[in-house]
């Protein structure tokens, strides 16, 4: 399992969290949302379904949503594939 805690809709969730003082179990209570999905997003898995992450996104205030990426950013992008 891929990890990247740098990933920022892992740190968003992470950081918004904490601000609301919730708890991971408090936020997966309220949201209805797993336990473990919400660790294993702010862990920065990389392979987790999108409807879900939308849902916890919406939970404070945001959506997913694609973000156009500078030139230098897709050639870096494109030479770590």
């Amino acid at each position: 399992m891929k990890l990247d805690k740098e990933n920022p809709i892992a740190q968003f969730i992470r950081e918004s969290r904490k601000k609301a003082n919730l708890t991971q179990v408090k936020l997966s209570d309220i949201t209805g949302l797993g336990l473990r999905f919400i660790r294993e997003l702010e862990q920065g898995k990389s392979n987790l379904m999108l409807s879900k992450v939308n849902q916890l996104l919406l939970f404070f205030g945001h959506k997913l949503s694609p973000t156009p990426l500078s030139k230098l950013d897709r050639e870096k992008l494109a030479g770590e594939l």
